[in-house]
């Protein structure tokens, strides 16, 4: 279960936020700041975690509702988090889960998104993309986005292809897009998805357990398939296990050249690592992918 205490050691990321907001990936922004004082666009409702100064009063005395005003800066950055939500996701013990860890990233990006009053979208990815977030973009929101997650159970084997070019097809202006998966899909289909998001700047998180990228078993073993259910009883060692690292390997090194093809930032995620010198790696990485791009 992902606990929300996680949330408040992000805070320390702040400025490396506004470094983000005030790169050339907002696109046709009018203005690098965000707040009051800036030219009014406006309403939302109200979500729990919102900051009370922006509740219009006037508003809420005309119709007994409480709205928050919105400024044409709250505008100018939109992260969109795409987490793969297939059945090979909901692999690892623990911390170590996949899906979890994952979604503690994208839950991150929305959290420090927030913080700077910019807009977030959050969806699950399969064989479409299954938006769950309720266009709140507040800490109020975040936290209920932890409490779907945690009654998320990754099922299916997806098609990547689709769901990512269907999702393409929704954004409107030029975004940040945070994409986390295992990416054990083929490589063609993976790279064919992400030609569909590659006008906006886009970071991809790959996310592979330890006993993914070096199993330790040796001997007689069972692998089980989270997508199929399958069941194989075999010997691992030797052979076998050289044989398993080289496609492994040759599989990743072909998903980080599509992805130097299209200009897009990969990193490998191990969810055995610390999970803030992660996040603090792709935070930078999506910092500095923005600060390159024209």
């Amino acid at each position: 279960m992902i606990d929300p205490g996680f949330l408040a050691e992000l805070d320390r990321f702040d400025t490396s936020l506004k470094r983000v907001s005030n790169a050339p990936l907002q696109g046709d922004q009018r203005s690098p700041d965000v707040g009051e004082g800036l030219t009014f666009s406006d309403h939302r409702r109200y979500a729990p975690g919102d900051d009370p100064r922006l509740i219009d009063w006037k508003a809420y005395a005309r119709t007994e509702e409480l709205f928050i005003k919105r400024f044409e800066a709250e505008r100018n950055l939109t992260v969109h988090v795409l987490l793969d939500a297939t059945a090979s996701m909901d692999f690892g013990e623990s911390d170590l889960n996949k899906f979890e860890y994952g979604a503690k990233l994208g839950l991150g990006f929305c959290h420090l998104t927030a913080e700077d009053n910019n807009d977030f979208q959050f969806s699950l990815i399969g064989d479409v993309p299954d938006r769950i977030d309720t266009d709140a973009s507040s800490r109020g929101e975040v936290l209920r986005l932890v409490n779907h997650l945690n009654e998320t159970t990754p099922t299916g084997d997806g098609d990547i292809t689709a769901a990512l070019e269907e999702y393409a097809e929704t954004i409107r202006s030029r975004s940040l897009i945070l994409v986390v998966s295992d990416l054990l899909f083929d490589p063609d289909d993976v790279a064919a998805g992400l030609t569909a998001l590659a006008r906006n700047d886009v970071v991809v998180a790959q996310v592979l357990t330890p006993e993914e990228i070096g199993p330790e078993a040796t001997g007689d073993a069972i692998f089980e398939d989270p997508e199929s259910d399958a069941i194989r009883r075999t010997y691992f060692g030797g052979t076998a296990a050289r044989r398993y690292s080289d496609r492994l390997q040759a599989h990743l090194d072909d998903v980080e050249e599509r992805c130097q093809a299209l200009g897009i930032e990969r990193e490998l995620v191990d969810t055995g690592g610390d999970f803030f010198d992660t996040f603090a790696g792709l935070w930078l990485g999506a910092r500095l992918g923005g600060d390159h791009r024209d």
